[in-house]
């Protein structure tokens, strides 16, 4: 059967109908440091990484991920909702974090490709400002930062880029900010 990509109709078999292309998940879930997904570049994978939206620590807090085609860019967003608020009115703090927890591992494995073992070493967040409205983070991963991991592992057994995150809001004041330390190795 044809590729249909998700979000697009189809014909239905039963003639005349339309049918939705549905995502599925597996039973490990879309991501996770479970050695599934090292080399992203199966049509499962991709599928995944497209539908991380549909992730239910992603889904339940209301966040929203975009990808860009090369995966070296992810933009994220949550907006106030009652299920993601904390006692005293603003953005949980836990939501906050999951806003930034799988994605430059998903884009290392991504751009790196399958020579490459990524997994997220450490973390830290720190809040800056009660978080109101809608948040945003965004990740940018660039052509000079993965020449970098592959020739520091050309000397090294392995390398542990440490990446840093800020989640803003509407007015572009830091809400939070999120320290990864990921760590990269060769096969």
């Amino acid at each position: 059967m044809d590729e249909v990509p998700i979000g697009k109709r189809r014909p239905s078999p039963k003639g005349g109908l339309f049918t939705r292309r549905t995502p599925t998940v597996g039973a490990q879930g879309i991501i996770g440091n479970t050695g599934f997904g090292q080399n992203m570049g199966t049509k499962i994978q991709r599928l995944m990484i497209r539908a991380i939206n549909i992730w239910p620590p992603i889904l339940g807090a209301g966040i929203r991920v975009k990808w860009s085609p090369d995966n070296k860019a992810v933009d994220v967003e949550m907006k106030l909702r009652f299920w993601n608020r904390n006692y005293v009115g603003t953005h949980y703090g836990g939501s906050l974090y999951s806003m930034t927890d799988p994605f430059y591992m998903l884009m290392l494995m991504n751009n790196l490709g399958r020579d490459y073992i990524v997994w997220d070493k450490a973390a830290s967040i720190r809040f800056r400002k009660p978080g109101k409205g809608r948040v945003r983070a965004e990740f940018r991963l660039s052509d000079e930062q993965l020449d970098e991991i592959r020739a520091k592992l050309t000397t090294q057994e392995k390398y542990e880029p440490t990446f840093l995150v800020q989640v803003k809001d509407e007015a572009g004041d830091v809400v939070a900010e999120v320290q990864k330390v990921l760590h990269v190795r060769r096969k």
